[in-house]
């Protein structure tokens, strides 16, 4: 259970990341060129393909503006919420 939850955590994260990218009307590219990363490595965190680190994923936070906390926190609010 516990992988289960770390694995919902990355998603829900991720998925906060994307749509603070997408609300901010920034490409993959310029989050990628914003936070010095690959747009590629972008890419496959998004379609969930790669796992990112801690590091890339404050690496993305930080350009988008976004305290990771934050991501965490509402992926972790949405996961104990579900039925």
């Amino acid at each position: 259970m516990p992988e289960t939850f770390a694995k919902n955590i990355v998603h829900g994260v991720i998925a906060s990341l994307k749509k603070r990218r997408e609300a901010l009307g920034w490409s993959q590219r310029t989050l990628a060129k914003r936070a010095g990363v690959d747009p590629k490595t972008v890419s496959l965190i998004e379609r969930e393909i790669r796992n990112p680190t801690l590091f890339t994923l404050a690496l993305l936070a930080s350009a988008l503006d976004l305290p990771l906390w934050v991501a965490t926190k509402e992926a972790e609010t949405k996961i104990l919420n579900e039925p």
